[in-house]
This record gives C-alpha cells, structure tokens and sequence, in this order.
C-alpha cells in the first residue's frame, strides 16, 4: 500500500537527499578523526640544548677545535663557530696560515667569524651562544658554549 499523497518521484529525491547528508557526514567525521591523529604524528620533541665547557686560557694559536665547533677569542669577545658546512654539510677546517676556515668536500671559504668568503656553499656559517665564567679576581676561568 501506498500512501495516496506521495508521488512515486518523491522516494527517490528523498534517497539522494539522505545519501548525501551521510556522505558529508561521513566525511566530517573522518576528518574530526583525521586531525587528532595527524597532530600526534607530526609532534617533535625539540632536543635539549647541549653545553660544551672549554677551561681558559686557549692554547696560544688562539683558537680551539670541537668536533661541533671553533672557539675564537676575538677583541670582542668569545666567537663560537659551527664546524658543519652550509653546502653540504662537511666538517671544516681551520687553516692557521691563511686564517681561514676551509671546507675540504668543495673548498668553500669562511672568516673566522664564519661568513662566507667564496665557494659553492651560499650561507655563513652557525654561530653559537658563548658565554664567559670568571673567577673572583676577574680573571676569565672557562667558556660555556651552547649548542
């Protein structure tokens, strides 16, 4: 029995009408899901950070080699230099004679202060926070640097 105020064209309106509002509601609810999860995934936990403590005085070529970085004592003050090169990522080296910081991979050259000179490479180089403990007198005891 059919119910006499229904045209037969009406159930199947009907039918697409619900179909869609389950589709989106389908889809709404994934997506509420979808973004907790996501959330969860992309978390990083950031690394804490790292203190190098290097005793005073330096040696007497002025500087000081880590396996992470240079430690200059400049007229300005402690300079702490990354040893990691911005082309690609190569250890530097301090050359002495020539002042310069080289990287051995494609010769990219850096200040001691780590600007770029010349090379591939097309940043300077990280610097890092150094501060400076002193003794009673004064006297510079050993440099913190943060990585």
């Amino acid at each position: 029995m059919s119910c006499p105020n229904r045209s037969p064209a009406a159930d199947p309106q009907r039918r697409k009408f619900l179909v869609s509002w389950l589709r989106w509601g389908g889809a709404l609810l994934a997506g509420c899901l979808a973004w907790p999860l996501t959330r969860f995934l992309a978390f990083r936990v950031t690394p804490k950070p790292r203190y190098v403590t290097i005793a005073a005085p330096l040696p007497l070529s002025g500087y000081h080699a880590e396996r992470d970085f240079f430690l200059f004592v400049t007229p300005d003050g402690p300079l702490a230099v990354s040893r990691k090169c911005t082309h690609l990522g190569c250890r530097v080296n301090y050359l002495e004679d020539k002042k310069i910081i080289e990287c051995p991979c494609h010769q990219s050259r850096f200040t001691p202060a780590g600007k770029r000179i010349s090379g591939p490479a097309k940043k300077d180089l990280t610097l890092y926070a150094v501060a400076t403990r002193t003794d009673e007198e004064g006297r510079t005891r050993d440099y913190v640097v943060t990585l």
